[in-house]
């Protein structure tokens, strides 16, 4: 089961409404001073980070609002000061900084000191699924809640509302920014194409340098050593339902018997909102997890897999950037298409070949391990996509964002230049 969905946490946010009435009183008499504060729902890491290095390169004062030990710890590892974000200090930060970033929603830094900032949106990946206002769940309640309608009208007046404190939303592409400027509900003045610092780093460097710092990161679960293949399984979040991909006993014997044919590694990537049984019932050192309490970003570890196997992942749209070549598996689309929503058809994406069972997706698998032919036409496909979706992939989205925010009347720093 998961261990969070809409409809719970919406009712959480209902229950807060006093709280957040009492921030925004706060807002109208606190000052905001110059520091840029930071925050990630994924961790330390996505396009958060990207642009906080560049805000601190250019002498903003910058402080990071940590969700737990874990993020405190890997700031530290990397230089990056923090505060607890539901602390005390966390809410004065918030309140009193001039930029807030976010990356998932403003819970990413204190959410009761957000009021009036100058938000800057950096969203979690190119929406393939219909997200925000686009999508019936943004605003869903729990079964059962008297006045369900009214609470639902409600939470779309809210969403609404937080929404239009966003002041720079970076889009990846034109493509990409119509379904932002729609899920959002701002205009084109607000959402602007940059590029999404979040994948800076797959365009950054060489190729051999990003394999190499890929590799290194992927070997947290252990060896990986250099001739293995490495395959990756990254499910989506089914908002509270069981994902319908798990395998089954029989099939991970087929999972693991075609792992070992083409010595292959497998990294499953749940969802951080999720849980689910995608572990094998014996021990194998041929599959392992990755999930974010051990690698809360997995951007940079891309550059080192050979295939990805997804369904509605907007890391579909990412590994373009570096034509990995995508197997699809999808048992529930048309379902989700009826119940979520996709932006455009599913088969634009995943092509006219989407496997529906993991039977059909391994011998995919199977094939594009096997033969160079079928692996080249995967690649060709996969980058081809990430073309209409990509604006830019010279490594400098991050610098565009920060300018996009400096021309919206962000000052520079005192004493530079």
């Amino acid at each position: 089961m998961a261990s969070f969905s809409f409809g719970t946490g919406n009712a959480a946010k209902l229950l807060r409404i006093p709280l957040y009435a009492a921030g925004r009183i706060a807002a109208l008499l606190i000052p905001r001073g110059d520091r840029w504060v930071f925050g990630c729902g994924a961790g330390i890491g996505d396009g958060a980070l990207a642009l906080h290095r560049i805000a601190s390169e250019e002498g903003h004062r910058v402080l990071w609002l940590a969700r737990s030990s874990r993020d405190a710890d890997d700031a530290g590892a990397l230089g990056i000061r923090t505060v607890p974000r539901d602390s005390l200090r966390g809410w004065w930060a918030t309140i009193r900084a001039g930029v807030v970033v976010v990356t998932h929603g403003l819970g990413d830094v204190n959410r009761y000191g957000s009021s009036d900032a100058f938000v800057v949106q950096l969203w979690h990946g190119i929406p393939l699924k219909r997200i925000g206002l686009d999508s019936p769940i943004t605003a869903q309640v729990p079964q059962g809640v008297p006045g369900a309608a009214v609470l639902r009208r409600l939470l779309t007046v809210l969403y609404r509302g937080a929404a239009q404190r966003i002041q720079v939303l970076p889009a990846a592409s034109h493509r990409s920014r119509g379904r932002l400027e729609s899920a959002f509900g701002l205009g084109d003045d607000r959402v602007v194409v940059t590029g999404e610092p979040r994948v800076d780093v797959l365009s950054a460097g060489t190729d051999q340098q990003r394999r190499t710092d890929a590799a290194q990161l992927l070997t947290r679960t252990g060896p990986v050593l250099a001739h293995q293949r490495v395959l990756l399984y990254a499910p989506t979040w089914r908002d509270g339902a069981p994902d319908p991909a798990v395998p089954t006993a029989a099939q991970w014997v087929d999972i693991v018997r075609l792992l070992e044919k083409h010595d292959a590694i497998l990294f499953i990537r749940s969802h951080p909102l999720g849980e689910g049984a995608y572990a094998p019932p014996w021990s194998s050192g041929r599959v392992r997890m990755l999930n974010s309490d051990l690698l809360p970003d997995v951007t940079p570890a891309l550059p080192r897999v050979d295939v990805l196997i997804t369904d509605y992942s907007s890391m579909a749209y990412d590994v373009g950037l570096l034509a990995m070549p995508v197997v699809y598996l999808a048992p529930d689309a048309d379902r989700y298409a009826l119940e979520r929503g996709f932006y455009g058809r599913y088969s634009d994406v995943a092509g006219d070949d989407s496997a529906t069972d993991w039977e059909t997706a391994l011998d995919q698998l199977d094939a594009v391990l096997s033969d160079d032919a079928v692996r080249a036409e995967r690649s060709a496909r996969s980058a081809e996509l990430s073309s209409h979706m990509h604006a830019y992939r010279d490594g400098q989205n991050a610098r565009r964002v920060y300018q996009a925010i400096r021309a919206r009347g962000i000052p520079a720093p005192k004493g530079a230049r």
